[in-house]
């Protein structure tokens, strides 16, 4: 998952999704899920645990030294109950992994999800922690600012 991390990326990837049905497109977004880096089940606790999703998500952040001056960058662990959502999160991220606190800060994730519609494409109980779990992403980017 490491690869895919920019908006080049995420764009190639909607080039794949928009062409998709709408099952097609939950076996895309399952087999996201499917690739996302392993979460031990350690860190799976209350305190990992995202608030206000119907499925159990956990996301778990960790600083990465610098290689360079540039600084360190945050790479998150998460995982879900619920493959849909799993492959949601692996989306998310998709945005935001192995990069800069400040780069995450500045990045429009709502807007680079837009293109996948998918408030529309998934049932609301699916997509309503989306908003928690992007917060999450926000407020810990912001503490290592």
């Amino acid at each position: 998952m490491a690869a895919m991390t920019d908006h080049a990326a995420l764009a190639d990837l909607y080039e794949e999704y928009e062409f998709l049905d709408a099952d097609d497109r939950y076996r895309l977004l399952i087999d996201l899920g499917r690739a996302l880096e392993p979460m031990p089940d350690a860190l799976k606790t209350d305190a990992t645990l995202v608030r206000g999703c119907s499925a159990a998500v956990w996301v778990y952040p960790m600083v990465l030294e610098a290689q360079s001056h540039a600084g360190p960058k945050l790479h998150f662990l998460a995982d879900s109950n619920a493959a849909i959502t799993k492959g949601i999160i692996a989306l998310v991220l998709l945005t935001v992994q192995d990069r800069a606190p400040a780069a995450i800060a500045a990045t429009d994730i709502e807007a680079a999800l837009a293109p996948f519609d998918l408030r529309n494409q998934l049932s609301s109980n699916r997509t309503q922690g989306i908003p928690n779990m992007i917060a999450l992403i926000r407020e810990t980017a912001a503490r290592y600012r």
